[in-house]
């Protein structure tokens, strides 16, 4: 999916543009879900340095080399002066209106460099995440051609939570707490899974042996009596419900 979409962005704006905005994009989530906050709004402020770039070019045919500074004020004004119907009203106004957030947020709340001297927080770093999200969505819907409830769950698929807890060896998954149960042990296969889920037999073979006999009842215990999982019939998913106690638990830290 992640090369679809390159595809699709690099056949209207720069191919570096695309590639600088979906590392920025990727490390900016796997820094919020690490609870790295600083580094997701300094990644944020990296996605908006692409993004941009990106609507300076599809505007007015070039952009501002990445070497140099761009004047974000002067863009984001001749943007909105470009007539309508000229491009989509994302491109003239929503885009760069939701960029102005995140970039104010990287410059103005210590996470860039030493400012005020306010910490950043949960509340920035999630204010971060979700405008990225919402940007890199609308790209996506519009030149990937899809709707809008699409290009959001094809950006939630662009990055796994990784956990730190997890290693993977050439696809297998080693669970690097063999303390665990056998269900939070499961379930924290499946966080590290994201949207792609697992087959019966991938859990089989990452599951230590005594859990292998019971792994049926398991998985029926996590999608039945909590919600903690999905069976779709083919792949095992991790659920809203699932993720939440990974995460509460910290089951996904090494600590």
């Amino acid at each position: 999916m992640l090369d679809q979409i390159k595809k699709s962005l690099k056949a209207r704006v720069d191919a570096q543009l695309v590639e600088e905005l979906l590392a920025a994009y990727q490390e900016a989530k796997h820094n919020y879900f690490l609870g790295g906050l600083r580094l997701s709004a300094v990644e944020g402020g990296r996605f908006c340095e692409a993004a941009m770039r990106m609507l300076q070019q599809i505007a007015t045919g070039a952009f501002t080399p990445l070497s140099q500074s761009i004047d974000s004020e002067r863009l984001f004004q001749q943007l909105k002066d470009t007539p309508r119907g000229a491009h989509p009203d994302s491109i003239r106004l929503n885009i760069p209106r939701v960029l102005r957030v995140v970039y104010d947020i990287r410059n103005g709340r210590d996470t860039a460099h030493l400012a005020d001297g306010i910490d950043p927080n949960l509340q920035d770093a999630t204010l971060v995440i979700s405008n990225i999200d919402w940007a890199l969505a609308e790209f996506v819907r519009l030149y990937h051609d899809v709707n809008a409830d699409e290009a959001q769950r094809i950006v939630d698929g662009l990055v796994a939570r990784a956990a730190p807890a997890v290693q993977d060896f050439n696809g297998f998954l080693k669970v690097l707490k063999p303390g665990l149960q056998a269900s939070p042990y499961v379930l924290l296969l499946l966080y590290e899974c994201g949207t792609r889920g697992a087959l019966f037999d991938e859990l089989h073979a990452w599951v230590r042996q005594p859990m292998r006999s019971n792994l049926r009842a398991t998985l029926r215990r996590l999608a039945d009596d909590k919600a903690f999982v999905h069976d779709d019939g083919d792949r095992f998913y991790i659920t809203k419900l699932g993720i939440e106690e990974v995460e509460k638990k910290n089951l996904h830290g090494v600590s």
